[in-house]
């Protein structure tokens, strides 16, 4: 999306700390918040890549495992001592693969598990004393926490436990002025997670066809939302659950299999 409806300064002296941000859409939120004015700290778990993602949007790039608290606490009070205290958190870290459920060991489906869920719950447990209010929460979820589908069961528990954990911390934490959401991308073109679960030309067209708006998203799109969602703009919405899907979840699971 080369232009947009936001002010060119519209985060200006805000820090803003993004999980899973040195790639696809979370590398593109985090990358608009910059442009937005805002410095940015991504965190990834390969030190190259999180070094090459943060020169290439001006960020300051931080490695840990979601899933590891202490290591994640650490580089939360670096990128404080560095960028100042929070006051836009993204948790974006999240893992998939296509399997049945008994297609993928208990560890296989704990892993899904604990990078989603777990780490969404660690990322805003450690982050939690250094939000500076009013504060915002954003939680990039999946269509998978609002509908059954093949090959998902560890995705599909995984984010809809994300949501109701993002709708408790939004009315315990609401009182200190935190808002916290839920953003819910629907298929978006050019991203590991889409090339994984629809990996040819056959499939893609099918897909697109169970979306009433009869395409995918771009990663520029999403990061729009988000910019909207941690704005001034957004002040009055927290433990929502915006879909940016094009309409795919309307439809359920079964539109996308009969191609309707």
């Amino acid at each position: 999306m080369e232009t947009s409806v936001f002010r060119a300064d519209l985060l200006a002296g805000k820090h803003a700390f993004i999980t899973g941000g040195t790639s696809g859409i979370n590398l593109a939120i985090a990358d608009r918040f910059v442009r937005a004015g805002a410095k940015a700290t991504i965190l990834g778990r390969d030190p190259e890549k999180a070094k090459s993602a943060g020169a290439e949007i001006g960020a300051l790039a931080v490695t840990a495992d979601v899933r590891d608290y202490a290591a994640l606490d650490g580089v939360i009070k670096q990128s404080v001592e560095a960028n100042g205290p929070i006051d836009i958190l993204v948790c974006g870290a999240a893992g998939n693969f296509p399997a049945p459920a008994m297609g993928m060991s208990a560890n296989g489906f704990k892993a899904v598990v604990d990078i989603d869920l777990l780490g969404t719950y660690n990322a805003t447990r450690a982050a939690f004393p250094h939000l500076r209010k009013p504060a915002s929460i954003l939680a990039i979820s999946a269509t998978q926490a609002l509908m059954p589908a093949l090959m998902q069961s560890h995705v599909c528990a995984a984010k809809a436990g994300i949501e109701m954990l993002v709708k408790c911390l939004a009315m315990e934490w609401g009182p200190m002025g935190i808002r916290v959401n839920t953003l819910v991308p629907g298929p978006i073109d050019d991203t590991v997670g889409m090339t994984k679960l629809a990996p040819n030309v056959e499939m893609r067209t099918k897909l697109s066809k169970s979306i009433p708006l009869q395409r995918w998203g771009t990663k520029a799109e999403i990061a729009e939302i988000a910019l909207f969602l941690a704005s001034p703009a957004a002040a009055l919405i927290t433990g929502a659950t915006i879909v940016a899907d094009g309409g795919q979840v309307l439809g359920g699971f079964g539109s996308m299999v009969m191609g309707t």
